[in-house]
């Protein structure tokens, strides 16, 4: 008999006990804005961006309504104006060159590795033609970002680290997000902890900290955060940045502080499902798996794989084989954007070069989220369905 899967995935875990409690807890009070607390009292944004700071290890770390505000928050924060050119991944998400876009910048693509990290022979290449790169750790793939951090080092090229898919993870040690400027995260539902929307920022640097601090729409309430620079920072920014109105409140954050608290255990779970689904694609013939290097600790909420240089209409039937027994895989080689899954020449807000070489890899990359919904035993079946379809696929082609 065929195998079929019958689980979602986008089914996320339910939200813990202590979180719903604490959130409840919220509610009773009425107080769910971030600077509506009584006396003393810190309230649960300050508290949360606190245990950010401590988990990352960052002077600084500021609660934000979303990710992407986060990136769009720290781009302002470091000075790009209207027409800077921003350095990016070719291989990323939409909102990422769209928050460069939105302040009115010109996103500068670089390529992609079949590592699916940004190739550092191209950056090196491009480094001096913008001031700032957003790196994309996408999919939760990190360079060698001690080469990476050299490269902008010596062509004073400021980070910033999306590390929407690493939180959690690290590259020698280093948390993910600590290598450059800023560190941006986020907490959106597909994410490593969830509340729906929302985000943070880290950096070590107090002046681009009180810039995000008050661009977040923190009025002259800045004295109110436990993890901001001190008041003499603020005196020399709060005139001359803007607020806008970004702020995390206090309801999603009282439904983050306990998952924050369990991240670990977390990472580790998503991990024990990728090594089964990692296993059970192993040697699959015609299909190329991501090598993790060994500087690289990884959270695998979810996995990639390659199809590399099939035609288009033999992933779409692998992609629909795998759908027909339950399986969900997104294909990043699309002409045309399928959900959240696009290009960098779809992206026509943006100017770009010809890019065969990354053009060769997105076309084969292949995507499915692990939620922990999954059992070890549905990992184990899911990867059986796709090496199945792919090999029946590869055979028919041979």
């Amino acid at each position: 008999m065929t195998e079929v899967f019958t689980g979602s995935f986008t089914q996320q875990e339910p939200i813990p006990e202590e979180a719903i409690e604490a959130a409840v807890a919220v509610m009773r009070s009425g107080r769910l804005h971030r600077y509506n607390t009584l006396g003393d009292e810190a309230g649960e944004t300050a508290l949360l961006e606190q245990e950010f700071a401590a988990l990352t290890g960052a002077s600084y770390a500021l609660a934000l309504c979303s990710g992407g505000h986060a990136i769009s928050t720290a781009l302002r924060a470091v000075g790009v104006q209207p027409g800077d050119k921003v350095l990016t991944n070719a291989f990323t998400l939409a909102p990422v060159p769209g928050a460069i876009a939105a302040l009115g910048g010109a996103p500068i693509y670089v390529g992609v590795t079949e590592g699916l990290v940004i190739d550092l022979d191209d950056l090196a290449a491009k480094a001096d033609s913008a001031k700032v790169l957003l790196l994309s750790h996408m999919r939760g793939h990190i360079c060698d970002m001690d080469r990476l951090m050299e490269i902008c080092d010596k062509a004073g090229l400021l980070v910033i680290e999306d590390c929407a898919h690493t939180m959690g993870a690290s590259w020698n040690g280093v948390p993910s997000g600590r290598h450059g400027l800023v560190g941006c995260y986020s907490t959106q539902t597909y994410k490593h902890v969830n509340s729906g929307e929302g985000g943070f920022l880290v950096t070590d640097d107090p002046e681009v900290a009180a810039r995000a601090v008050i661009l977040s729409g923190s009025y002259m309430l800045y004295d109110r955060h436990l993890a901001a620079p001190e008041p003499e920072v603020f005196e020399r920014v709060k005139y001359d940045t803007p607020n806008i109105s970004g702020r995390m409140d206090n309801l999603r954050a009282a439904i983050l502080r306990p998952q924050l608290a369990r991240l670990a255990d977390q990472c580790a779970a998503w991990n024990a499902r990728y090594e089964v689904v990692e296993d059970g694609l192993g040697g699959t013939p015609g299909l190329t798996l991501i090598d993790r290097p060994a500087a690289e600790t990884f959270v695998g909420s979810s996995i990639q794989f390659l199809l590399l240089d099939w035609s288009a209409d033999v992933i779409r039937e692998v992609v629909a084989r795998c759908k027909a027994r339950g399986v969900e895989l997104k294909w990043f080689g699309d002409a045309e954007p399928q959900g959240y899954t696009s290009r960098y020449d779809s992206w026509r807000y943006a100017d770009h070069a010809p890019m065969p070489k990354s053009d060769r890899i997105l076309k084969g990359i292949l995507d499915m989220r692990l939620p922990l919904t999954f059992s070890l035993e549905d990992c184990a079946l899911v990867a059986r369905i796709i090496r199945a379809e792919v090999g029946s696929v590869w055979q028919g082609q041979s």
